[in-house]
């Protein structure tokens, strides 16, 4: 959990503002929801890795404190939350809700490069339809947001739940053991093929079954989607489920083509998820120099009926706010405007009589448009002046005795030296042209 300063500020504004913008480009409406949710509300929804991380309150009272015991917790994503909202007001919205929320959430985490235990969420969920149209213009927004952003060499991974459990039974992998096996293979990228292996026999695959699954996910980033497809087909040749997510994947991979995002898909047997709520399709972002996704999701249509008893589809898709910038920060793509800090006018104060007129001054420039910083003390100028250079001002106001008489403002422009006297009337329109 960290602070923040004005430049990681302005850079993280400006990344959502980008978001939230292109978000809405595609009809999603935003969403706000507490930071605390009833314990009951989260634990079960994220498998058993996901709800060891979740941030567990104690209860309050000496009672709590005695017995350890938590009723509430801080939320962990933004997706059981969601489904929560949607169970509760399902009567007051529409019968397709597309929402967007960007808000933080909270792991019991251990940091490191691009994991934080506090962070953002960027989500994007289209409640109410099975179609592969949403899966493809989930996928579209996300590419497009990155695109914004000055992403080129971004990838969305994309598998299908159904497709992993049919590898798994072609593995010899038995169905009771379907959930563990995925939690193990989602750590691929993480703790390699050796390491996923040794967490298979200890969940209780088996060793020629461990291998054989391993071989099955084998990663695909480097093949074309048609060759993945048709080792895909071979090795779910059969099996009903694992066909019928393989033709969905189709279906996406279709709709896409005429998106943004169609050029960054990749079918990728390795991808799994740990995630237990998903359903359906599951997809992720990567980019080359960042271990880790930047961002992911998938289909789940069976958690909001956890809450509501009823069956709701619903798909979206998570961009990580805090690798995003983390990403941005090392290549240099923020643009330059971002990282200006400085006001576009100081406004000096010749003696302490005149700081009425000071303010009066700035009070103007603001209307006009301008970010206007009044030196708050009669310091000697040349002070005044250093301080503006080293706040990044554009330009300096100085209204002493002989403009005062003029009605007029000596005006500095610090990166040229160059002064001119100016009518204050004319000030601000003056300032803005040249700004």
């Amino acid at each position: 959990m960290r602070d923040f300063l004005p430049d990681d500020v302005r850079r993280r504004a400006f990344v959502i503002g980008v978001i939230a913008d292109v978000y809405q480009r595609y009809g999603f409406e935003p969403l706000e929801t507490p930071a605390v949710e009833n314990i009951e509300t989260l634990l079960g929804k994220y498998g058993e890795e996901g709800d060891r991380l979740i941030f567990k309150i104690l209860k309050r009272g000496e009672e709590g404190r005695q017995t350890g015991e938590t009723d509430l917790a801080l939320r962990y994503d933004l997706t059981v939350p969601l489904a929560r909202v949607v169970a509760e007001y399902q009567g007051k919205l529409p019968k397709f809700f597309k929402r967007y929320q960007i808000q933080p959430v909270w792991r019991a985490d251990r940091p490191q490069k691009g994991r934080f235990r506090e962070f953002y969420q960027c989500d994007v969920d289209a409640i109410g339809s099975t179609s592969a149209v949403v899966e493809a213009e989930v996928c579209a927004a996300v590419s497009d947001v990155l695109i914004r952003l000055g992403f080129t060499d971004f990838t969305i991974r994309l598998n299908h739940r159904d497709v992993l459990r049919g590898l798994l039974d072609s593995a010899g992998v038995v169905a009771a053991l379907h959930d563990a096996a995925l939690v193990a293979i989602d750590k691929l990228d993480r703790v390699g093929a050796d390491g996923v292996k040794a967490e298979l026999v200890r969940r209780g695959v088996g060793e020629d079954a461990a291998a054989a699954a391993l071989a099955a996910f084998a990663s695909d980033t480097s093949a074309d989607n048609a060759a993945v497809d048709g080792r895909l087909a071979s090795l779910l040749a059969g099996q009903g489920s694992g066909v019928a997510g393989l033709q969905n994947l189709r279906q996406i991979l279709s709709n896409s083509t005429v998106t943004s995002a169609g050029r960054h898909i990749r079918l990728d047997a390795s991808l799994a998820r740990g995630l237990s709520y998903y359903t359906g399709a599951i997809f992720e972002v990567a980019v080359p120099d960042l271990a880790g996704s930047l961002g992911g999701g998938g289909r789940y249509d069976n958690l909001v009926g956890m809450f509501s008893g009823q069956s709701v589809p619903a798909c979206g898709f998570s961009l990580g706010l805090e690798r995003i910038l983390v990403v941005m920060g090392e290549r240099g793509m923020f643009p330059p405007e971002v990282a200006v800090s400085g006001p576009d006018v100081l406004v000096t104060l010749w003696n302490d009589q005149a700081a009425g007129e000071s303010l009066a001054l700035a009070r103007d420039l603001r209307s006009a448009g301008l970010r206007v910083e009044v030196y708050p003390e009669a310091d000697k100028i040349g002070k005044q002046l250093k301080y503006a250079s080293a706040r990044g001002a554009r330009f300096v106001t100085i209204v002493g005795d002989d403009e005062r008489a003029k009605g007029a403002a000596n005006v500095k422009q610090l990166a040229t030296g160059d002064q001119q006297t100016i009518p204050v009337s004319d000030l601000g329109a003056w300032l803005r042209a040249r700004l």
